[in-house]
């Protein structure tokens, strides 16, 4: 038999928007390689893969997850974690009733179903504010008003939708900048706040929605606009949605509800 494989519109509830990912649902012990050249095969932002986990919960509902893109592994990633826990339910593998927990290498992350949608619970990360770096800007092509640092990625904020949404930055200059990639991000319109990602040096020009962003967006945002849940719109060309709360928990984990719909469904015949 072939090992199943899902292609999962994340962060929307409609086809053909959002961000697609790959769910590859595999036995244990696949190797890394193989694992590497089917994300590479799939070319999407990442492909998640699913194992059932050594360590399992008493209840059975508990998976190691990995997620590669075209070019390499990512310690976290949003909408692929929130496709896996779409493809479990939707398979019948994990009743609809029951959570999900995921061993990555970002810890457990856990997921639930309810009727705003699924609940993934992140861990939240700190953004230090720093001076703008004048490379930033450059590769940009835009005005930063404000700028920040995770261990991951750049955040850049600028001075409003319009300036996010028309954004056109050099990626040549973007691949030279530190980190793993670059979030931009202002106040929104019509949601609390907007953003895009680029991460060019991962193989990802742009992320069409990013859930690893958000849980440095919430905290951000949190610090400026002085309320804990908020209503986020990633401004990519597809376009997707989600809420994000940040946990009362001294802001140690942050909260991220969106949808998913199914695209396509199929056998993979290239077997580990």
């Amino acid at each position: 038999m072939g090992v199943l494989l899902l292609h999962v519109d994340a962060f929307t509830d409609a086809p053909f928007s959002g961000n697609p990912a790959a769910v590859c649902l595999l036995p244990p012990r696949s190797s890394d390689d193989w694992k590497q050249k089917l994300a590479t095969e799939m070319n999407l932002s990442e492909t998640a893969f699913v194992e059932l986990s050594p360590g399992s919960d008493a209840d059975g509902h508990s998976f190691g997850l990995r997620w590669m893109t075209p070019a390499a592994e990512v310690p976290l990633c949003g909408h692929a974690t929130l496709a896996s826990a779409h493809a479990l339910w939707e398979e019948g593998i994990v009743p609809r009733d029951a959570e999900i927990s995921f061993h990555t290498l970002s810890g457990v992350l856990r997921a639930s179903l309810g009727p705003g949608g699924i609940t993934l619970d992140f861990p939240a990360t700190a953004a230090i504010e720093a001076p703008v770096p004048q490379e930033v800007e450059v590769a940009l092509g835009a005005r930063v008003v404000h700028y920040a640092e995770s261990s991951t990625k750049l955040l850049a904020e600028l001075e409003d939708e319009a300036a996010v949404r028309n954004l056109k930055p050099d990626m040549q200059c973007m691949r030279a900048l530190p980190k793993e990639g670059v979030i931009v991000t202002a106040r929104g319109e019509q949601a609390d706040f907007v953003s895009r990602f680029f991460a060019p040096k991962l193989g990802v020009p742009e992320d069409p929605v990013t859930g690893s962003s958000h849980s440095i967006l919430g905290p951000w945002w949190q610090g400026k606009l002085g309320k804990s849940e908020f209503l986020a719109r990633q401004i990519s060309q597809r376009g997707g949605s989600m809420t994000v709360r940040v946990g009362a928990d001294a802001g140690t984990r942050v909260f991220l509800t969106g949808k998913a719909v199914t695209v396509a469904r199929g056998e993979l015949k290239a077997l580990p």
